[in-house]
C-alpha cells in the first residue's frame, strides 16, 4: 500500500510540474508570436495536455503519449527556434511511462533528436544554447534514470527478501505457538491423569493387596475393600471418559455438590480405604468451579502422598475463606503426623503439579515438613477466584 501511494504521489507531482513548468510557459510564450504561431502553440498545448491526461488514465495510452510528446518537442522547438526547457521538463515522462529502461533511453533520445532537429529547421545554429543544453540534458537524464532504476530495483529486491523472511518468521512463530500449545496441553493432560486416573489405580492396587491378604482372616473387611475397588474403578472410568470426551475440561471433573461435600466424600473414602483417622473442618464456602477443582486435586494428591509415604495415623484438613480478613482469599491446610520428609529433596510429579496448578490461578503452594515431624501442605487461593455462584 505504501509503494502504491508513493507512485501515486510521484505521478501527480510530475503532472503538476508538467502543467506549470512545461505546458503553461509554452502557451504563454506563444501569445506574442507573429502570424498564426499563437494558434499553433495553443493547439500544441492542447494536444500534449489531452494525450498526457489519457496516459494518466489509461495504461495503454502511455506509449502513444510518448510518441506524441516526441513529435510535440519537434514542433515546439521549431516554433521557438529551440526549446530545451520543454525537453528538460518532459524527460521524467520517458522514465515514468516507457515501461523499461531500454525504451526510456530510446524515446528520450528520440526526444532530444526531435528538439535539436526542430531548432535546426527553424534556422538555429548547431552550437546554439538550446541545442547544447538539450544534448547535455540527454546523457545526464540517462545516468540519473539508470541510477534511480538501480536504486528502485535494489529496494524492490530488499523488500522481497524482507517479505520472504517475514513469511518464514511467521511460519516459524506459528509452529512455535503450535508446539507450545501442544506441550501445554500434554502437561495439562498429564497432570489430570496423575491427579485422577493414576491416583485411582494406585488406590485400587493397595486395596486389592489388602483384600487378598484378608480374605481368610477378615472376609467382611475384604468385601468392603472389594466394594471400594469397584467404586474407585467406576470413578476412574468416569474420569477417563471426561478426559477423552471433554478434552480434560476441569469444569466437568468433580461430582455435583458444594466444595465441602466434595471434599468430605474424598476424606470419607480415604478413611474407609486406609483406616487413617481424618479430622476436618470444612465450611460450606462459595467458590468458582476452577477453584473447586483445584481444591479437590490438592486434597487428592496430599492424601495420596499420605497413603504412600507418610505412615501417619491422623490427618487434619482445614478449609477457610478469608482467614486473615480483608479479602485474603481461600486457604486449604492439610497436615499429618507421619514420618515427614525434606521438601527440597522431593522430586515427584505430584507436588510440582500442584504448584503449577495453583500458579496458573495466581495462588501458591507451601509444603512444610522435616523427618519425624509430619507434613503440612498449605494451598492459598487469591480472593479474585471467589464467586457468588454456589458449586
Amino acid at each position: 500500500m505504501s509503494q502504491v501511494n508513493d507512485r501515486y504521489r510521484i505521478a501527480w507531482w510530475n503532472a503538476a510540474s508538467w502543467v506549470l513548468v512545461g505546458l503553461s510557459p509554452t502557451m504563454i510564450a506563444g501569445r506574442d508570436d507573429p502570424g498564426t504561431r499563437p494558434y499553433w502553440s495553443l493547439a500544441l498545448v492542447l494536444v500534449l495536455g489531452l494525450s498526457f491526461a489519457a496516459a494518466l488514465r489509461f495504461r495503454a495510452a502511455r506509449t502513444p503519449f510518448l510518441l506524441i510528446l516526441v513529435a510535440g518537442l519537434a514542433v515546439a522547438s521549431f516554433l521557438r527556434t529551440g526549446d530545451a526547457a520543454l525537453y528538460v521538463v518532459a524527460l521524467p515522462h520517458f522514465w515514468l511511462y516507457a515501461g523499461s529502461t531500454r525504451r526510456a533511453i530510446v524515446l528520450s533520445g528520440a526526444g532530444a533528436v526531435a528538439t535539436v532537429a526542430g531548432a535546426l529547421v527553424a534556422g538555429a545554429e548547431p552550437g546554439s544554447g538550446n541545442n547544447v543544453v538539450t544534448l547535455l540534458a540527454y546523457p545526464a537524464s540517462v545516468l540519473l534514470g539508470l541510477s534511480v532504476h538501480q536504486m528502485v530495483r535494489r529496494a524492490d529486491e530488499r523488500a522481497q527478501r524482507l517479505a520472504a523472511e517475514l513469511e518464514v518468521t511467521q511460519r516459524e512463530l506459528a509452529e512455535a505457538h503450535r508446539r507450545e500449545g501442544a506441550a501445554g496441553e500434554r502437561e495439562r493432560l498429564a497432570r489430570e491423569i496423575h491427579d485422577t486416573l493414576a491416583q485411582g489405580f494406585a488406590s485400587i492396587v493397595v486395596l486389592a493387596e489388602a483384600a487378598r491378604s484378608g480374605l481368610a482372616s477378615d472376609p467382611d473387611r475384604s468385601a468392603r475393600q472389594l466394594t471400594s475397588i469397584e467404586n474407585t474403578a467406576r470413578e476412574n472410568l468416569t474420569e477417563a471418559r471426561i478426559l477423552v470426551g471433554a478434552g480434560s475440561a476441569p469444569e466437568a471433573a468433580p461430582a455435583a455438590g458444594s466444595v465441602a461435600q466434595t471434599l468430605r466424600r474424598t476424606l470419607d473414602r480415604f478413611t474407609e480405604d486406609t483406616g487413617i483417622a481424618v479430622e476436618a473442618e470444612l465450611p460450606d464456602l462459595d467458590c468458582d468451579q476452577t477453584t473447586r477443582v483445584a481444591l479437590l486435586r490438592c486434597t487428592q494428591e496430599s492424601l495420596a502422598n499420605v497413603r504412600k509415604h507418610a505412615d501417619a495415623t491422623t490427618v487434619c484438613v482445614f478449609l477457610a475463606a478469608d482467614p486473615y480478613g480483608e479479602g485474603s482469599g481461600i486457604e486449604l491446610e492439610i497436615t499429618d503426623d507421619g514420618k515427614g520428609f525434606v521438601p527440597a529433596e522431593a522430586h515427584g510429579f505430584g507436588l510440582d503439579g500442584m504448584r503449577r496448578r495453583l500458579a496458573e490461578l495466581g495462588g501458591e503452594l507451601t509444603v512444610t515438613s522435616s523427618p519425624g515431624e509430619g507434613t503440612r501442605v498449605l494451598a492459598a487461593f487469591p480472593a479474585s477466584l471467589a464467586s457468588n455462584d454456589r458449586v
